[in-house]
């Protein structure tokens, strides 16, 4: 022990000649800072093992061959949750979890809901408002390969250079314990404020 204490005292004597207290506390707040914004960093995920197909498949006009029509989710709803035209999916990108074993607004079962999403404003054809949606990723199983619905790319406001919260072109699976995406669900804000 006295050896491993003699050698501890001298790497401190030899860093204590060579740098002084004040280089050593901004080298470490420079550190502290910058290792806070790393989360901030934009995420692609595209190269590893379960990345999205690059053909994407067309997309039927009414539902999907082999998957059943469900109800709405509401009274204040129509169309059927596990096709593409439904309202909810103007902005969405990715397979529905609809058909993947869960719903338009909930996870699959073994998944878990990403806390991050982006944002998409859709017309709801029943009242003719205008509702805020969450589209979140839902993570922890390889992607569900039914119902590919890509509505964000075709939407004239979505930007993703200029603001990526709208885009579905990035892989939202943050904070979750897995980091790829097995579908995605359109959850109700609430509604948006008219514009006029």
């Amino acid at each position: 022990m006295d050896a491993l204490d003699k050698l501890t005292e001298r790497f401190a004597r030899e860093v204590s000649r060579h740098s002084s207290r004040r280089g050593f506390i901004g080298r470490l707040g420079l550190l502290l800072m910058g290792s806070g914004g790393i989360p901030l960093l934009p995420v692609a995920r595209a190269a590893g093992p379960k990345a999205i197909p690059d053909v994407e498949p067309e997309v039927p006009a009414k539902g999907y061959p082999g998957v059943a029509p469900q109800p709405s989710l509401s009274p204040e709803e129509q169309g059927d949750p596990a096709s593409c035209d439904y309202w909810r999916y103007c902005g969405t990108h990715g397979a529905l979890c609809a058909c993947c074993g869960g719903s338009a607004n909930a996870c699959p079962p073994g998944t878990e809901m990403s806390l991050m999403g982006w944002i998409g404003t859709c017309r709801n054809p029943v009242d003719g408002k205008n509702y805020i949606i969450s589209y979140n990723d839902c993570c922890g199983k390889p992607l569900c390969s039914r119902c590919w619905c890509d509505r964000a790319s075709k939407n004239p406001r979505t930007r993703p250079p200029v603001r990526p919260q709208a885009s579905g072109e990035v892989l939202w699976c943050v904070g979750t314990k897995e980091t790829y995406p097995t579908c995605t669900s359109a959850n109700v804000l609430g509604v948006a404020l008219d514009q006029g």
